[in-house]
């Protein structure tokens, strides 16, 4: 099946320039003004509900989609009790009344909760003090991902200027998705029939390789999180008095990872955390790894020292373009990504501490399945403890990855028209190391619907980190790209 002709041909240059005009007069305020509200998202803040800023954001968001004035468009907040809220929005086809295949309708999907603040941003920059420099918009959120809904009006709104025919879309908005997305699947169950036969999936939450072309995300890892707590007394001693004796909590815990990892090389131990590269899938990271060649690693904020003179930098685990992109897209990794039981170096005397906990992060490939991931990571951890110490893992959560569906003929056709059409290259296709639990529960519910996954965490955006940042210039094309693909969907 070919590209559909729109009901009006769509001048392309025109919509990049609407788009543009859009981010520029407003776009980029409103997500200034998104930036300074500290909406984390419920791992990050327990209180949330009674702070308010998850309501806030999303209380701003519907109230400009509202001002739009976007032809047939309704929308609703819906809560769940107990639950995070969710924004829905929903406009009607604008195809002719002859269109019979216009009743699918296009899901466009984003999120308004937040990471939590981290530590290293630069002297002028801040979580929540929005600054837009250099056509990049600084601080948490505006990346990763309030942009989504106001760049998904956007698209909207320019294709209805021209006169485009567009299918039925529904905008899902939801506020829980740096937790895991765990309040998603009640509302996705709830809101099925509201969602129709979902023919083509728009999902604004992930990253490009560069900002010279447009990127298909073709698979997410998945991940598996929990803290790994290990108690040896009831309280500090004296070091000198006890060490040799008691043993050390940390050293237990230390070898309790070697269960999992193998220190020298950062391999994963068991067998079932891995999984075999799909051949398709290897091909298309060898020609993304020719494109980016050593930008695969060299994007990132190595450390460096003076070295007798010389500058030396830290070095990856590979130098390979094409291992280095399978490395963080397919294969299963360890990080810790907090700890507990230490005191402050200033307050660290000699002390043989009580416990240690170390907050644990697993990545796992696609195809792995994560509640599997979960009981066997607790069965590996807790069984059989050294010294008896006692020894828990508390599971945090975990969301199975996503590898998507075979391309059909016009979503392929239409990407790489979009990508030509705003960016003057072919559309580019990279798996993402992190995981967007929706897109797995989106594939099972719609096995037939192309998933346009894509976004603007782009080379040093730093989602999650410090000096987080919005590309506002790719943000534009990118807004325009999505546009094109609505009008091309059959």
């Amino acid at each position: 099946m070919t590209a559909r002709l729109p009901d009006t041909a769509l001048d392309t240059a025109q919509v990049l320039h609407q788009v543009s005009q859009s981010w520029d007069s407003d776009i980029v305020a409103r997500l200034s003004d998104y930036i300074a509200i500290p909406a984390k998202s419920p791992a990050f803040d327990a209180d949330w509900a009674a702070h308010g800023y998850l309501e806030t954001v999303v209380r701003n968001t519907a109230q400009w989609i509202e001002a739009q004035k976007v032809a047939g468009l309704t929308l609703e907040v819906v809560r769940l009790p107990g639950r995070t809220p969710v924004l829905l929005f929903e406009v009607a086809a604008t195809r002719s009344a002859s269109d019979t295949v216009s009743a699918q309708t296009v899901l466009m999907y984003g999120h308004l909760d937040k990471q939590p603040e981290f530590s290293g941003w630069r002297s002028d920059l801040g979580p929540w003090t929005p600054k837009y420099q250099d056509g990049k918009l600084y601080g948490r959120g505006g990346a990763d991902d309030g942009y989504a809904a106001y760049a998904a009006i956007a698209a909207i709104q320019a294709l209805q200027s021209q006169k485009v025919g567009h299918p039925r879309i529904i905008g899902l908005i939801e506020t829980c998705e740096e937790s895991g997305s765990y309040d998603l699947l009640p509302y996705v169950d709830a809101l099925r029939t509201r969602l129709g036969d979902v023919g083509l999936v728009v999902c604004l939450d992930s990253g490009a390789g560069n900002y010279d072309q447009l990127w298909l995300t073709n698979s997410l890892r998945g991940m598996a999180s929990g803290v790994l707590k290990v108690e040896v007394l009831t309280e500090g001693v004296h070091s000198g008095d006890a060490s040799g004796v008691v043993p050390s909590s940390f050293r237990i815990l230390r070898h309790l990872l070697d269960r999992l990892e193998d220190s020298a090389t950062g391999r994963l131990l068991p067998e079932s955390f891995h999984c075999a590269v799909p051949p398709e899938r290897m091909a298309q990271a060898q020609a993304t790894a020719d494109i980016l060649g050593d930008e695969l690693y060299k994007r990132f904020p190595w450390a460096h020292y003076d070295c007798g003179g010389a500058s030396q930098f830290a070095l990856p685990t590979t130098t390979d373009p094409l291992q280095a992109l399978i490395n963080r897209t397919w294969m299963p990794t360890l990080s810790v990504t907090g700890a507990d039981g230490f005191p402050e170096m200033k307050n660290a005397g000699n002390v043989l501490r009580p416990y240690t906990a170390f907050k644990l992060s697993l990545r796992l490939p696609p195809l792995v399945e994560a509640a599997s991931a979960v009981q066997e990571l607790k069965a590996l951890l807790e069984d059989n403890a050294p010294y008896q110490a006692k020894v828990t893992f508390e599971g945090g959560g975990g969301a199975t990855g996503w590898n998507a569906p075979s391309t059909a003929p016009w979503f392929e056709q239409a990407l790489n028209a979009a990508s030509q059409a705003h960016f003057g290259a072919p559309c580019g296709y990279i798996g993402q190391g992190g995981t967007i639990p929706l897109m797995n529960m989106l594939s099972t519910g719609f096995p037939k619907a192309q998933m346009m996954v894509c976004g603007v965490l782009g080379p040093k955006s730093n989602a999650h980190g410090p000096n987080e940042f919005l590309h506002v210039p790719y943000a534009k094309k990118l807004t325009a790209a999505v546009a094109q693909v609505i009008a091309s969907f059959p």
